[in-house]
């Protein structure tokens, strides 16, 4: 299941390609991925929002089962709000209760929050491959008020073939930027993508 749900959400094209998959996919997504795979990127993103100084309210953006929020809550978070495409993957996360509230948006279609509405923004695992592509970087941005702080996960191939670094470049003046290398994986994954790894764009919004 894993290796074949992957292979698939690398395929996605269109917002209700992902809506179908991951309503398939959204109650054994824990333990088939995110366990079977030892997927550390939710706590690598979250470790990097603290350790910069990241604090709440926060939006979670692809929150899907509720992962980020869990380590933000590890790393002394609190005030996090979750938003994603999935209704099932939203389900499941509001049956833990790591967030104050959750919402459903497609990203490409912009999300009903006001500008500057939140002190932080981490989003895990959504720009990849078949997923969000930079043209979204703007609309997660700016929902983070100055002083803010934003962390977000790009894939390292999707990073690459999708010119993540021209559109950092394009961003506006008060949005100053710094890259990591991370892995996605940890040691006791599972298939062929263990070695994949993905570049956090810290963003801090003055």
């Amino acid at each position: 299941m894993t290796e074949r749900s992957l292979e698939t959400a690398y395929r996605l094209r269109t917002p209700e390609d992902s809506r179908k998959l991951y309503a398939a996919w959204a109650r054994d997504y824990d333990s088939s991925f995110a366990a079977a795979m030892d997927y550390q990127l939710p706590f690598s993103v979250a470790q990097t929002f603290a350790e910069l100084g990241g604090k709440g309210p926060v939006l979670d953006v692809g929150a899907g089962t509720g992962l980020g929020a869990f380590a933000l809550r590890q790393q002394g978070v609190h005030q996090i709000d979750g938003t994603d495409i999935s209704t099932e993957m939203l389900s499941v996360a509001d049956e833990k209760n790591l967030y104050e509230r959750t919402f459903i948006a497609d990203i490409t279609a912009g999300m009903p929050v006001p500008d500057g509405a939140y002190r932080g923004v981490i989003s895990s695992g959504t720009f990849t491959l078949g997923h969000l592509g930079p043209l979204a970087l703007p609309e997660v941005l700016r929902v983070i008020a100055p002083g803010g702080l934003g962390v977000i996960s790009v894939g390292l191939a999707h990073y690459r073939a999708a010119s993540f670094d021209l559109a950092i470049a394009d961003l506006p003046e008060n949005i100053r930027v710094t890259e990591i290398e991370v892995p996605i994986y940890g040691p006791d994954h599972q298939g062929s993508n263990g070695t994949d790894a993905a570049i956090l764009i810290c963003a801090y919004v003055s």
